[in-house]
């Protein structure tokens, strides 16, 4: 589903270098869950970005799929991204000025496209219809990321790639928002990439990635998964925090 091969990336400030990555290389199967570990600065976003056809490296391939992402246009990968990958980001970037239900069918409506029962459904999911209507100022920091959540998973992603999202949240809510995710794994055969520093999340990844000055380690070959129908189950709503 991802394959990164030979990947280096570097950074100029002023003067000076910086590598973020150094020849990285590692795939990630269909219906696998691979946790991402390293210390700050070590190069952990970058990747996620670079996996995502936000940036681009300075030499080495990115795949999704079969389809190397330097090929294709800037409107290829924009679309690639809407329809293909949700990405999950610490600090939530939602639009403060449209309501829950609105920005969890943000990137269906950038496809020109909508489907209020879909978006319904996802914010069951995540425990949040009865906020459907609310602007995100009136939500608790749980709820933000939920609906952050709801978002990324709106158009049954294959690929889900999420840079903290327990970062800003308690223990018994973050344990929440990675329950929702790992059922994206489970029931409908997604591949999730999860930055983290908690050993806790780590811990369920199928691998587990740890990356130090650029550089990968422990690498191990990926978790080959039996991946299921591409419409997930209901799974049980959250509890509201």
């Amino acid at each position: 589903m991802l394959r990164l091969e030979g990947v280096s990336k570097r950074f100029h400030r002023g003067h000076e270098t910086v590598v973020a990555l150094d020849d990285v290389t590692f795939e990630v199967g269909p219906g696998e869950f691979v946790g991402l570990v390293g210390p700050s600065g070590s190069g952990k976003s970058t990747l996620l970005h670079l996996a995502g056809g936000l940036d681009q490296p300075d030499s080495g391939k990115v795949f999704v799929g079969d389809r190397e992402l330097a090929g294709m246009s800037i409107g290829e990968r924009a679309k690639m991204r809407r329809r293909e990958i949700g990405f999950v980001f610490q600090f939530f970037h939602l639009i403060p000025t449209l309501t829950v239900a609105e920005n969890v069918e943000l990137p269906l409506t950038l496809d020109g496209s909508t489907d209020r029962a879909a978006v319904a459904e996802v914010l069951e999911r995540v425990g949040l219809t009865d906020r459907a209507d609310h602007l995100p100022g009136e939500l608790s920091g749980g709820q933000m990321q939920r609906a952050a959540i709801a978002r990324a998973l709106i158009a049954r992603p294959t690929l889900i790639l999420a840079d903290e999202p327990t970062g800003n949240l308690d223990s018994a809510t973050g344990a929440d928002v990675l329950d929702v995710l790992t059922a994206q794994v489970a029931d409908a055969g997604a591949s999730l990439v999860l930055v983290t520093h908690d050993a806790n999340a780590a811990s369920r990844a199928h691998r587990t990635l740890h990356l130090k000055d650029g550089k990968l380690t422990d690498v191990g070959a990926p978790a080959r998964r039996t991946t299921r129908a591409a419409r997930p189950r209901r799974t049980a709503p959250l509890k509201a925090r």
